[in-house]
């Protein structure tokens, strides 16, 4: 086992302090006792309190969690019909183009994305608000799903899914009993990772919501720029321990399923 060098250990350490140094920092002071987010003057949780009673923030958390559980999810199974098309689907007409369009938003700036999508609501006559926050959401978040769904799908054995049609299975009950739950992890990443995207997006949303709808996001930089409070640091805390906790939880379902695979293939060797 080879060991770090110093500069390799110095690297990683100035490279950690640097992502991670700042949301401590932040943590800590959002258990200050003072209104003076650089002024440590005791430790408490008032903050965390008065935040549970500010009717503005709890009401744009609300709006935020709904449009993101909506959108990821209608995002998802978008997705991954679209991976499974490309993957799949072998060469059809208009292939090119679809893939095009299924994967712009990967490189499409968010000013663009937000600007061209308030355009096009305003020419149907859609009025802004939850509905077209959700739209967009998974307009963009819908190539994410589709890239993680798909470098699972190119690895997928598909002799799996012949013999379960070799059995008398539809297509359609070999995708739900054979495939599906083997692509299940990939397809559960995908929709954290558009419920993050979604929890974190601020220049679309700007662009496509009404005065009835106000995501956290919004609400936080149109605080902000009032001046960093230590509910801000309070708000910031709690997201950071929601999205820690979800990426730890996928990444122990996601260990358990690999490794309960890789025990189903010793043992079905072992069979053979």
């Amino acid at each position: 086992m080879r060991r770090l060098s110093l500069f390799n250990s110095v690297s990683l350490t100035l490279g950690f302090a640097f992502l991670y140094l700042p949301m401590l920092i932040l943590i800590i002071y959002s258990f200050n006792k003072s209104k003076l987010v650089t002024v440590w003057a005791g430790f408490s949780t008032q903050w965390y309190g008065e935040l549970m009673q500010n009717e503005a923030f709890l009401d744009a958390a609300w709006v935020t969690l709904k449009v993101a559980v909506v959108s990821s999810t209608i995002a998802t199974v978008l997705g991954t019909m679209a991976a499974y098309a490309l993957v799949r689907g072998g060469r059809f007409f208009g292939r090119t183009l679809f893939s095009g369009m299924v994967f712009a938003p990967l490189v499409m700036p968010e000013v663009i994305t937000g600007l061209s999508l308030l355009l096009l609501f305003i020419g149907i006559g859609l009025d802004r608000g939850v509905l077209t926050i959700i739209l967009a959401h998974t307009t963009f978040s819908m190539c994410f799903v589709s890239v993680v769904v798909s470098s699972r799908l190119s690895t997928f054995d598909r002799s799996l899914e012949e013999a379960a049609l070799d059995l008398g299975a539809s297509p359609f009950a070999a995708f739900r009993l054979v495939t599906l739950p083997i692509i299940a992890p990939a397809v559960v990443s995908g929709w954290l990772l558009a419920f993050t995207l979604s929890l974190d997006d601020l220049v679309i949303a700007t662009f496509v919501t009404g005065p009835s709808a106000t995501t956290l996001p919004m609400k936080i930089w149109s605080s902000v720029r009032l001046g960093v409070t230590p509910e801000i640091n309070a708000l910031s805390t709690i997201l950071i321990g929601l999205v820690a906790t979800g990426v730890i939880t996928a990444s122990l379902v996601s260990k358990r399923n690999l490794v309960r695979m890789q025990r189903e293939e010793r043992a079905a060797e072992r069979a053979q």
